[in-house]
């Protein structure tokens, strides 16, 4: 395996079907066992989720809820979706541990680095949730922070795509796809990898990101094998 320790950013979408939004149970087990065959490879697995398919901070800003408090209500929706991929990846036969930002002692530990450190140590997959414990922050952001954090040797961002185009595939069938692009022109292109916060981070702390289609089996073990799988960017 090429890396040693990574860290997977799941939206939220990568929990449903997108059309319907909430849990498909047959979904996340998938994923599970995707992460799972990359455990048994020794490969060390911290895993940021969001919380789009059970509540959207900017759309209740839209329609009238204060943006402190829907941020707070998406962050608590990615704790359900870790609990969801924590159950599932456990029933696959692996331990792990849930780290929330949002202190909820009752169900999942609180993110403490040193803490996650040593779980990675014992084997176990860490699923980040809460966000960063801040509003106004995306789990993109989140993703880009634990992953420095934790001292990740890449950050994997799991979508429903192939890579990074030029613009939509699913509006511009001669969209190009990038097999590698540089952090500036991803920024200068806007390419819409992630936000200009997360981006910045990596760039500065010398993080290569791997954009690829998660949904795929097979996909996330070729993505650490170091076949050329997505979109890299560095």
């Amino acid at each position: 395996m090429v890396y040693h320790r990574i860290l997977l950013k799941l939206s939220g979408e990568s929990f449903c079907d997108e059309s319907v939004g909430g849990l498909d149970t047959n979904q996340i087990a998938s994923i599970a066992r995707q992460i799972k065959a990359v455990t048994e490879q020794g490969v060390e697995v911290g895993i940021v989720v969001g919380g789009g398919n059970l509540v959207r901070g900017h759309e209740l800003e839209k329609v009238g809820l204060n943006r402190v408090t829907a941020d707070h209500m998406g962050m608590l929706a990615t704790v359900i979706n870790a609990l969801a991929l924590s159950d599932a990846i456990e029933k696959c036969g692996h331990p792990t541990r849930v780290m929330s930002a949002l202190e909820m002692r009752a169900v999942c530990e609180p993110f403490i680095r040193r803490r996650a450190v040593r779980h990675f140590e014992k084997g176990r997959v860490v699923i980040f949730a809460g966000g960063t414990g801040n509003p106004y922050f995306t789990t993109d952001t989140c993703a880009a922070l634990r992953a420095t954090e934790i001292g990740a040797d890449v950050l994997l961002k799991a979508t429903k795509v192939d890579g990074v185009y030029d613009s939509d595939p699913k509006k511009n069938p001669a969209a190009k796809r990038y097999d590698r692009v540089r952090f500036q022109e991803a920024v200068e292109k806007r390419l819409g990898v992630m936000d200009l916060t997360a981006i910045t981070m990596c760039m500065e702390n010398k993080l290569p990101i791997i954009v690829f289609n998660g949904l795929v089996p097979g996909n996330l073990e070729k993505v650490i094998k170091g076949l050329p799988i997505g979109t890299r960017v560095e």
